[in-house]
């Protein structure tokens, strides 16, 4: 059976009085149909439906134009969830054609009750709005950061111990996880349900169809991984950059509180960036400094992000942010930033071991039913307005502060604490000539 042939027997248009799980059911058809269909077909069979509506009944008796007129109520209802969820659905000159057309005939059933044409007008409109700000968000570019300085001269001088740091920006831990809070934030909700179907978009191999024509669109998920990564290199760029073991130590301590207090927030994804830097070999080889460390605190934080039975601590910290969301009164509760890598790789997960359709040849609905599910909540923790207040100074330090590369952190690392056994002495030795070479 074909998506077409699904949608007409299996998915009715939903009724004017929406229940939620009628606005679910719809969410989940027009997210999964993406697998099998370009938006813009599924678009044009819509309006194929309504022609074949229009002509069957207009001519017909008033009770048969009641049922027009009802028709036309729920394809206007069905275009305002589209276009609301689904905007960059209409970017191009086909779709909206189309959508203005499907549009014209449904103002033509219902002519005499100008509140189909204000309905219409004002979907319109919000659909140009949202495609306008999301265009602006794409042509905005992920700023590169340099190397703190140049791999030769690190080798020549180490940093300057009055060298600006995160601490000098802001010694609070609460306020910079409030302010990664911010920046987490600011960067899921340019994040859509169609980016994140992305990942289970494939070649159908019974249809023999590429589901999507734009499969390199993935901006938005680049950018906010590449934020992770970015992060995570910070915080071993500020430890391995400290000169003095004291201060070296102080700064471990610091992240420590600051994932901590991610943690409490319901900032996972910081969190577990904070803590990735913190284990990264030039870091995490720095024993001398670590024995000084109160490290109580930060093996909570590991068990809490513990690997193993598939991040079940993790899971359960997730589960429970999710249920103080669901009941918080406040902005501030009801925060939830998942790990973005995890979330990524369950939907994944859920694509692999399900197949897209039934022995019966029937397309298998409750695997996407499950897929939406997931996404719909992430789409409304994103949707959280931050209750923080913003401060420029801190997230411009966060954003723009230079970080080492994985070379340049062993370097700094090594003349922090030298080379404790063969094989990092092989490494440091190996190190310094490539280096040197290329200065």
């Amino acid at each position: 059976m074909s998506l077409a042939a699904h949608a007409q027997k299996d998915s009715k248009v939903p009724p004017v009085n929406f229940h939620q799980e009628k606005r679910t059911y719809i969410f989940t058809f027009l997210l999964s149909s993406r697998v099998f269909i370009h938006p813009h077909e599924l678009l044009a069979k819509v309006g194929q439906i309504c022609i074949k509506q229009k002509q069957q009944l207009e001519a017909g008796t008033e009770a048969e134009k009641a049922k027009l007129k009802s028709f036309a109520a729920k394809i206007i209802q069905l275009l305002k969830e589209w276009t609301e969820t689904f905007p960059y659905d209409f970017q191009d000159e086909k779709s909206m054609k189309e959508l203005k057309e499907i549009a014209h005939r449904i103002t033509q059933c219902d002519e005499e009750n100008g509140t189909v044409k204000k309905i219409i007008s004002q979907m319109t409109q919000n659909l140009l709005m949202a495609l306008s700000a999301r265009s602006q968000y794409q042509e905005i570019k992920e700023k590169f950061r340099q190397p703190a300085m140049d791999k030769g001269t690190i080798l020549k001088t180490k940093p300057q111990s009055t060298q600006k740091d995160i601490l000098s920006v802001c010694c609070d831990p609460l306020i910079l996880a409030q302010q990664l809070t911010h920046i987490e934030l600011e960067r899921v909700s340019n994040i859509y349900p169609e980016d994140l179907m992305q990942i289970v978009s494939h070649m159908d191999s019974l249809d023999n169809h590429k589901c999507r024509g734009d499969v390199t669109k993935t901006y938005n998920l680049e950018a906010y991984d590449n934020w992770f990564n970015c992060l995570s290199m910070l915080v071993a760029t500020e430890i391995c950059r400290v000169v003095k073991k004291k201060q070296r130590t102080r700064m471990v301590e610091f992240f420590i509180d600051v994932a901590r207090e991610c943690f409490n927030i319901g900032n996972f994804n910081s969190m577990m960036a904070i803590i990735s830097g913190m284990n990264l070999s030039p870091v995490a080889r720095l024993k001398k400094t670590w024995s000084k460390v109160k490290t109580a605190k930060f093996d909570v934080l590991e068990h809490h992000m513990d690997p193993s039975s598939n991040f079940c601590n993790y899971r359960t910290a997730l589960q429970g942010a999710a249920q103080r969301s669901q009941t918080a009164n406040s902005n501030r509760e009801k925060i939830v930033i998942p790990v973005f890598n995890l979330f990524i790789k369950d939907i994944y997960f859920l694509h692999k071991i399900h197949t897209n359709r039934l022995p019966n040849g029937q397309i298998n609905f409750k695997k996407f039913w499950e897929i939406s599910r997931q996404i719909h909540d992430f789409l409304t923790w994103k949707q959280v307005e931050c209750p923080f207040e913003k401060d420029k100074k801190i997230q411009s330090y966060l954003l723009t502060a230079p970080i080492y590369s994985e070379e340049a952190l062993f370097i700094a690392s090594f003349e922090s604490e030298g080379p404790e056994n063969h094989m990092e002495k092989d490494s440091w030795k190996t190190l310094r000539t490539t280096l040197l070479n290329r200065a």
